[in-house]
């Protein structure tokens, strides 16, 4: 297989197109890259609104938790499948009902106050809603000529760096600033409208293709999605739950992990699976994937530690902490495509401007690391704004090294790979960034005290006890989040020798694909 994996026809980009696409093929792009956005947001915005909720639910913390939890596995369980129903139900079908179920569900959640039967409608609109996200990278492959693919991927890379931080500043608008938080959830509505319309017109009707059902890994599907919802509900509780001294944690990682293996297998061995497995034995797809969800870890240096600073050590709100969102999210509007740009370029090596995006971050993070307990936002400024350069360089090239390896008819299993990792690579980390913070913090404060009782003995008059453990308590939480921007920042650098181990993909053959797609035309 590995002789086959770095052949040069395994690398060769995809066939361009034989036509450029009309004004509503492009209008219906713009559709699915905003059902894209917005069902990233909405997940995002779920969960950083998350205490407004509960508190008007009236539960506390560990039962609201699962709200988040049942958003989280309704998105992964789709990941895997949703490339193969859009294929099978047609584009266009799969869109629009996913999509309206998607509205539907956030137009009536503002009016269920049952926990339980809310954890329920989330879960469903966990799984409408992410399977809009998966198509966006299918589609860019397959309706985009090579003149202007790559920046159909730098679209799809704003799922990854522009919605996540700004989901901070729109999550302050709901519930500081409008004081509404009923448009956590109607904020999908008028998007909604917008990109349906968009994909009714743009995107052609094509019939059902009724006879790939009687061709799809059903058994596997059976082992797949227990297993993908056991290891979310793992991932997003261990912390709150203590990992392994949790019963349930314990069962659910080992029940999740066996089924996942089996569904795995049975992918790999069926005729016409959901995604092909044996697309990892090339080099740019096999690593790129394990740098892709060591990337996505990576990036929660510029999302969730600042925030989780903020709002521990300043009682920051949403919207106070939304400049530390908008300073990295709003670039990304036009860093993508300038990085896109860039890589057309035949001088360019995608792999160098990879590593220098890696670079950029670890210096973000070795800048964010010298934080105090004085820090607000405007101190993040800097290390801010090396993330919003860093994330694109990185992002992008990735994707352009993963999808120059792979054919027209394989891009909607490398899709639900990519995707389906995507929001294994985010839970996984915000999992291992919360369990160090914890950790870290439980280390530092234990070293304070003793520090503060060998210096309170000396002094005459004892420090009161509830002020001191107040004040210790954020200090060790303020070097704990410095200790996760420093083991961040390494990782980022322990990234850079697994990049060259990538093949070098050069740049499209931009005038030879036009001529090409002249000479078809003719």
């Amino acid at each position: 297989m590995s002789s086959i994996a770095d052949s040069p026809a395994s690398v060769a980009p995809p066939a361009p197109p034989t036509a450029k696409p009309n004004p509503r093929v492009i209008g219906a792009l713009v559709g699915i890259l905003l059902a894209a956005m917005i069902s990233g947001l909405n997940n995002r915005v779920g969960a950083l609104a998350l205490a407004d909720v509960r508190g008007l639910l009236g539960v506390d913390s560990d039962e609201g938790s699962w709200i988040d939890t049942a958003y989280a596995a309704g998105e992964l369980v789709i990941m895997p499948f949703a490339a193969w129903f859009a294929i099978t139900l047609s584009v266009r079908r799969f869109q629009l009902w996913f999509l309206g179920t998607s509205a539907a569900l956030a137009a009536i959640l503002p009016f269920v106050h049952n926990l339980n039967l809310l954890v329920g409608l989330r879960f469903v609109q966990g799984v409408a809603a992410g399977g809009l996200i998966p198509i966006l990278m299918m589609a860019a492959l397959k309706f985009l000529p090579p003149a202007i693919r790559l920046h159909g991927l730098a679209l799809y890379a704003l799922t990854a760096t522009f919605a996540p931080n700004l989901s901070i500043w729109l999550a302050g608008q709901w519930t500081d600033a409008l004081s509404d938080w009923r448009w956590i959830y109607w904020q999908f509505i008028p998007a909604a409208l917008l990109a349906g319309f968009l994909m009714e017109r743009g995107l052609p009707r094509e019939p059902i293709q009724s006879e790939r059902f009687q061709q799809g890994n059903w058994r596997g599907m059976a082992f797949g999605i227990p297993a993908l919802v056991l290891i979310a509900v793992a991932l997003t509780q261990g912390v709150r739950l203590d990992w392994f001294n949790s019963p349930l944690i314990t069962q659910s990682l080992i029940v999740g992990i066996g089924l996942l293996a089996i569904y795995l297998i049975t992918e790999w061995f069926h005729p016409t699976p959901f995604v092909r497995l044996h697309l990892l034995g090339r080099r740019n797809l096999g690593f790129g994937f394990l740098l892709f969800t060591s990337i996505l870890i990576v990036l929660l240096s510029g999302v969730l530690l600042p925030a989780l600073y903020l709002g521990a050590i300043q009682d920051y709100r949403p919207l106070q902490t939304a400049p530390v969102g908008l300073i990295v999210a709003l670039p990304q509007l036009v860093l993508g495509f300038f990085v896109a740009a860039i890589l057309y370029q035949k001088w360019v090596d995608a792999r160098v401007v990879f590593v220098l995006g890696l670079f950029t971050i670890a210096l973000a993070c070795l800048e964010a690391s010298q934080l105090t307990s004085d820090w607000n936002w405007r101190q993040f400024v800097l290390p801010q704004a090396l993330q919003a350069i860093g994330q694109p360089l990185v992002v992008v090239s990735t994707l352009f090294l993963i999808t120059s390896v792979v054919r027209p008819d394989e891009g909607p299993s490398v899709s639900g790979m990519i995707n389906t990792l995507r929001v294994f690579g985010t839970l996984i980390g915000s999992a291992l960034i919360q369990q160090l913070v914890t950790v870290r913090g439980r280390f530092h404060t234990e070293m304070l005290l003793d520090h503060a009782a060998f210096i309170g003995n000396s002094l005459p008059q004892q420090p009161d006890p509830s002020s001191l453990m107040g004040i210790i308590g954020s200090q060790g939480l303020v070097l704990a989040t410095a200790d996760a921007y420093r083991v961040l920042g390494v990782l980022a650098v322990l990234l850079i020798p697994i990049v060259f181990l990538l093949n070098y993909i050069p740049a499209p053959d931009l005038k030879r694909a036009a001529d090409q797609s002249s000479s078809s035309q003719g």
